[in-house]
């Protein structure tokens, strides 16, 4: 009888690891999301409130849209890290041997500039479910 229990547990393990949409149920909620149904051209974009293993609920504009699990083409979300890049560079000037006109010159001091650009925005869409293909029928 443990045996035949062990086994059962050890299917239902395999089962579970194959299923794409645990990707989506281990979303957090709040997260940004954007879901391809079969019926529709564009996608429908919000946060993630809840999944289940029949549908999935996504907040647009304060409204909540519940999308059944079997519509549901593609599912991408936007991770939270990421969407600022610093960056920054030096130049080294050489010195200036040559003095102005009619003045004696001083020590030759090297120059030395530095910029620095930081860019905000948002990180790419990572695909986390994609419908399985059905297997045609032969």
């Amino acid at each position: 009888m443990t045996r035949a229990f062990f086994l059962l547990l050890a299917g239902v393990a395999a089962f579970a690891a194959d299923d794409p949409w645990t990707k989506v149920k281990e979303l957090k909620s709040g997260t940004e999301v954007r879901v391809y149904r079969a019926s529709l051209p564009t996608p429908i974009e919000g946060k993630l409130d809840e999944v289940t293993d029949e549908h999935i609920v996504v907040v647009v504009k304060n409204e909540q849209k519940g999308i059944p699990k079997d519509t549901v083409l593609r599912v991408e979300a936007r991770p939270k890290s990421g969407g600022r890049i610093v960056e920054t560079k030096t130049k080294d000037n050489p010195p200036d041997t040559t003095p102005p006109v009619g003045m004696s010159h001083g020590p030759n001091v090297p120059g030395q500039s530095t910029s620095t650009n930081v860019t905000l925005g948002k990180p790419a869409y990572e695909t986390v479910y994609r419908r399985p293909a059905a297997h045609g029928k032969q």
